[in-house]
Formats: structure tokens, sequence, C-alpha cells
């Protein structure tokens, strides 16, 4: 048996070795590393793939969201809710631009925004919603639509672990997680279900002026060389990583079809333990889980998290400590009972090894282990 990891990159690799291999060498013969034909390939085949107008490759998916928010032009004080339980770089962009984070808690079985939450958090000073598609599955983009539109608030959707996933609408629509709101944003770190061998990030947007506005930002606010219109970063997506990029995208349903099996295993073998509660799937949106998670619910997370570790099965608890508890997030007079699930989640939640190589006997040892863990 190959070895347990968390996310198996390397077989992932050899399994399309003389594509990945050719397009590396492809730029490195052309010598066109920072906005090679690479980078306009991918950013086309990524836009067609998600039914988008505009795709803008950045360096990163932190990037991504400072610079969706850079773009909308908001100002110092300016309120944007998203949700609590999350990884920080989602409200870390938030601060860096000062604006002014209001975090808000999720549904307890999906892990995602609340909507009796975000009604709640709107005041005269929000400005926009930035919705996490959390460990691989939509929000419910509906009624947060609705919402924005009826408040007249900006959507950044926060896609990075959800590139692939889709949103039924009530009416029969489907589109692609990323392409809801007023701007989608992802990341192509490695571990992500579409991911590159560094690090990389997109933006996407329907509204052509946003995207105009945006390809200056990426690029220190060119778009004639030495001629700056806007104030801009450096965040370029490098031509190697968008040659990787371009090759595994058209895997990227598969890969997400092999996630979704690996799943359905895990569930099924889990689905009689009383101690155990497997991802909760909604009627308006797949999974493509980024992350498998489990809820421990009798409140053995942690000695389930030391067995694990002791056994040699690879493990991992997104997230151990709310953002609003964090020393750099926190804010003064916090209600905890308005943070019910995420301070119930951060005492339950385990993410189980999850790749598009795991095989059978490996998902069948890491089952034994954690069952026998509760006889």
């Amino acid at each position: 048996m190959k070895e347990l990891t968390m996310v198996d990159l390397k077989s992932q690799y050899l399994e399309i070795k003389e594509q990945i291999d050719t397009s590396i060498q492809e730029v490195i013969n052309n010598s066109t590393f920072i906005n090679g034909p690479q980078v306009a390939s991918f950013k086309n085949n990524l836009a067609t793939y998600l039914d988008v107008k505009n795709v803008i490759p950045c360096a990163n998916g932190t990037d991504a969201l400072q610079i969706a928010l850079m773009a909308l032009d908001l100002a110092p004080g300016d309120e944007v809710i998203t949700v609590d339980f999350t990884f920080a770089a989602t409200v870390e962009v938030v601060k860096l631009l000062k604006l002014t984070p209001v975090l808000i808690d999720v549904e307890e079985d999906t892990f995602n925004m609340s909507l009796d939450s975000l009604k709640k958090a709107i005041t005269p000073k929000t400005k926009a919603i930035i919705p996490v598609h959390l460990f691989g599955q939509c929000a419910h983009m509906e009624p947060i639509l609705q919402i924005a539109k009826e408040n007249n608030l900006y959507v950044i959707e926060d896609t990075a672990q959800a590139l692939g996933a889709s949103y039924t609408f009530s009416d029969g629509r489907v589109q692609k997680a990323g392409t809801m709101g007023t701007l989608g944003t992802t990341s192509f770190f490695p571990s992500k279900n579409l991911g590159c061998y560094g690090d990389g990030g997109a933006i996407f947007t329907n509204n052509d002026a946003l995207a105009h506005t945006i390809k200056g930002m990426v690029n220190h606010g060119m778009y004639q060389k030495y001629y700056y219109d806007v104030v801009g970063v450096n965040s370029r997506l490098d031509s190697i990583q968008a040659a990787i990029l371009n090759v595994k995208l058209p895997y990227l349903d598969a890969y997400n079809q092999a996630r979704q099996k690996a799943a359905a295993y895990y569930t099924q073998a889990f689905k009689h333990c009383k101690h155990i509660s497997t991802p909760a799937t909604s009627e308006f949106s797949n999974h493509v889980y980024h992350q498998y998670t489990l809820k421990i619910t009798n409140g053995k997370r942690d000695e389930l998290h030391a067995y694990l570790k002791e056994k040699q099965i690879p493990n991992a608890i997104y997230y151990p400590v709310a953002l609003h508890n964090q020393k750099a997030y926190k804010t003064e007079n916090v209600i905890e009972e308005n943070f019910a699930n995420t301070n119930r989640l951060i005492k339950q939640v385990i993410s189980l090894p999850m790749h598009t190589e795991l095989e059978t006997e490996q998902q069948e040892l890491i089952v034994e282990i954690i069952l026998n863990f509760f006889k």
C-alpha cells in the first residue's frame, strides 16, 4: 500500500508526467516566463470552463481577494461581511485595505454562511459580502444574491476550495462556483482541486468594466508599459504555473469525481457510527470535497486527533480557533452566542485524507482505525 498522505500530489503528477514535463519545457524553450502565451491560453480555457466572460490570473488566492476588493473602490471603514469559520486570508485582506470586517456565524450542517446571521449583520456601512464556498460546497447563493440586491451590496465569492462545484437556482439555472457574484476569486495552491506547482490565483467576473480595472491592477496599474492608470500591485500568474494548470484543467471534472467517489466510500463506512456526523450535502449545490470533514459529536475529537497521529493516519483540524478569537482579528464586546455554530464546530471538526489518487485499500485502513477508536 502506498504511503498515506492528506494530499498525494506526486501520484497525480506521475499520471500526467509527460504532458506536464512537455508544457514546462515549452516555457523554458520560449523563455516567456511572465505573461507568456500559456497565461493567455489558460485564462481563455478557464473562462470557457466556467462560462464566465472574464478571467484575470494573478499570483495567488489571497491576492485575488485583495485585488477584487481594491477594484470596488471601497472607503476605509466600509464594512465587509464574511464568515467566522474560514481560513484567515478571507478577512486578512479586508483588514489590510483598512476596511471593517464583520464576522458572522455559519450553518452547522454545511459550514457555509448563515443567512439569518447575514441579515442581522447588515448596517448602513455595509458595502460587500464575501461568502466562502467552504470545503468544496457552494454557499446558498440565491438568497445571498437577493439580500445583496435589496441592500445594494457587492458579492465577492471566495472559491478557493470549490472550483468546479455547481450551484442550481430555483428556476433550474446552473452556474459554477465563483461566477454568480459581482466577482469570484480562487487559489491554485498545489493542494487545491485544481492546483499548480507553486502559488497562483485568479479573479472572475461578467462585469467588463471591473475586469478592465483588475487587468491593470494586477500589473502595477499598467495597460501600456510605463503608463499607470490605476494604483496596482505586482500579482501575475507566471507562465510555468499557467502551463501546468492548462494541462490539469481538462482533468478537473474527473478529479472532482474521484474525490466524490472517495467521499461516498467514507460516508457509507461511517453511517452507523453514532458519534460521527459525515459531511452534509445540500439540494442546491454539488460537493467537490476539497476536504472531507467529519464532526465528532461525543466530545472526543482531540482524543481522536491524537489517536490517529499515533497510528500514523494523516488528519487535520480546519479550523481550531474561530477568527473572532484570533489575536489579529479580535474585537471588543463580542457576543459569543452569535457564533454558536462556529464555536461548536471548532471543537468537533476533523478532516481525513482526500485526494484524486486515494485508494480503497488506504480508505479501508483509515476507516478501520477510526471505528476501532469508537468501540
